[in-house]
């Protein structure tokens, strides 16, 4: 009785988890795209994430997902929410495949082809239709994993009774409830403690009312893994594990409360006829309770974003919150939150330098310590990140930013030695350079907040080229006036090496401007930096 059911669990968890991993692999990108394209609104969040998750029939891999874009900044906690809970409520599909087809059609001798099918396509085959085997090979060992459990439960079921599991008290339903989340955990797969569980209750192991319970145990137990990816996480991460427990855990107290109700409906469906009570009773109790937790929730998505916020709040420098280490070993997103964060640090960079354009009074230096400090950071993550395959999108992504970052240290230097004293910037023969250089600066933080970045670009580019030209016209004018005796050689001096500060730093804000956003365009060389 138990290799059977060890073998039994055993091959459903290898085929769920071939099946994860075949579909991730043949549609990896595609699942990308829908989870972060189509995250606008708390409905097209929901759908996404149900949309994945019943595709890869995996909730944690869906969950693992949106941490990690989360983590990046790709997707808020809001649109987070929303994704999870349509994860939720996807993957309930799995108690539908398990009644429909590996109970109620027992089909795990037919799958046996599919997995000789799947297993010869992935031997032979390269590339998606490889993975494609893959998934039709792990789609088969889950049937075939079922009817093996259920064997090892019809040997079970003739030693064990419903009377040697708790009864349907309140104290009973709740000991099977955590039974439930202990099966789950120790799986590591909730979809393979509701197979185990709708087996015994096809079997007759355990009765409706202790099957209902340990259902919603299940579905509490599976955020077990979103916890534990979110241990030393980023606050976006621990806030988006935190929305999983909260949802399924307020998804299984429905459950709960409505299980008699359902029990009672169930027993009426079949007194009359209407619904002979059996697995897909199961099913359609998990689908339930987990479409009327979404029905509540989705309408207050908002609400409960603020609440995860402030249950966790934000913790250490605000700059450095996108450089999750769980990010390393995905490198594509790793280095979308290194370009947030080197966004952000520019944005701070842009800022400190237009308050240093103020002439109307003296500015005092503003603190390039946080920056600094992120630049470092930023430096230490790269260097964690494994080597990226040579193919189209990947290295120049982690190209561009090593650019930008290389800018953003010319930058901060740059600021820490501008000029001192205000005197140089309320100078008539520099007003043009500065304001300018105000131009360049002004259209390129513009571009981080806008989606048309290529004209705030280009308006920055063609400004910073401007600037470089009254740079060497003024350089002549400023030269020829004190040889004339009408500018003091030292005055000269100070104009001239703030003109060059001005020209130097309008380049370097152009450039950092165009690496972070302008990551698939030729890098444009027209303008030289100052020696």
């Amino acid at each position: 009785m138990i290799p059977q059911l060890l073998g039994g669990i055993g091959l459903f968890l290898l085929g769920m988890l071939l099946l994860t991993d075949g579909l991730k692999a043949a549609a990896g990108e595609a699942l990308k795209r829908i989870l972060i394209r189509f995250t606008g609104r708390s409905i097209t969040a929901f759908l996404s994430g149900f949309t994945v998750t019943a595709m890869v029939q995996s909730s944690s891999a869906t969950t693992l997902a949106t941490i990690g874009f989360v983590s990046a900044g790709l997707l808020s906690v809001s649109q987070a929410v929303g994704v999870i809970i349509g994860g939720s409520v996807g993957t309930t599909t799995t108690g539908w495949i398990v009644s429909l087809l590996g109970i109620k059609l027992s089909v795990g001798k037919l799958a046996l082809p599919l997995i000789g099918v799947g297993a010869f396509m992935r031997l032979v085959l390269k590339g998606t239709r490889a993975q494609v085997g893959l998934a039709l090979a792990g789609f088969g060992l889950i049937f075939v994993g079922i009817d093996t459990l259920q064997e090892g439960m019809a040997i079970l079921s003739e030693r064990i009774r419903p009377e040697d599991f708790p009864d349907a008290t309140l104290l009973g339903r709740l000991l099977l409830v955590l039974i439930g989340v202990v099966l789950t955990v120790v799986m590591q797969s909730s979809s393979a403690a509701i197979a185990t569980t709708i087996t015994a209750f096809h079997t007759g192991t355990i009765h409706l009312e202790q099957a209902l319970s340990l259902v919603i145990g299940a579905s509490i137990g599976t955020t077990v893994t979103a916890g534990l990816a979110s241990i030393g996480a980023s606050v976006p991460a621990k806030r988006t594990a935190l929305s999983h427990v909260l949802f399924n855990s307020f998804a299984g107290g429905i459950g709960f409360l409505l299980e008699p109700l359902f029990a009672w409906g169930f027993r009426w469906l079949d007194t009359e006829s209407i619904l002979e009570i059996g697995a897909i009773s199961l099913a359609v109790f998990h689908t339930a309770f987990h479409l009327i937790g979404a029905l509540i929730v989705l309408p207050v998505v908002d609400r409960l974003s603020a609440l995860v916020n402030r249950l966790v709040p934000d913790r250490g420098p605000v700059l450095t919150r996108y450089l999750d280490e769980s990010l390393v070993q995905v490198p594509e997103i790793a280095v979308e939150a290194v370009r947030r964060t080197l966004a952000d640090s520019a944005n701070e960079l842009f800022d400190s330098l237009l308050r240093r354009l103020e002439a109307d009074k003296v500015q005092a230096m503003p603190p390039l310590g946080p920056v600094r400090s992120a630049l470092d950071k930023v430096r230490i993550f790269l260097g964690k990140l494994p080597s990226l395959p040579s193919r189209e999108g990947g290295v120049d992504a982690r190209l561009a930013v090593v650019h930008a970052l290389d800018h953003l240290d010319q930058l901060v230097d740059e600021l820490a030695r501008s000029p001192s004293g205000a005197a140089w910037m309320r100078e008539a023969r520099v007003e043009l350079a500065r304001d300018k250089l105000r131009e360049v600066i002004t259209a390129c933080r513009s571009g981080f907040q806008s989606g048309n970045t290529s004209l705030e670009l280009g308006c920055g580019e063609k400004a910073a080229g401007e600037l470089a030209e009254i740079r060497r016209k003024g350089r002549e004018i400023l030269l020829r006036e004190t040889a004339y005796g009408g500018l003091p050689p030292e005055k000269t001096n100070r104009l001239l090496e703030a003109m060059r500060w001005m020209d130097t730093t309008a380049y370097h804000t152009w450039r950092v401007t165009h690496h972070l956003l302008s990551t698939q365009e030729k890098p444009k060389e027209s303008i030289e930096p100052v020696s």
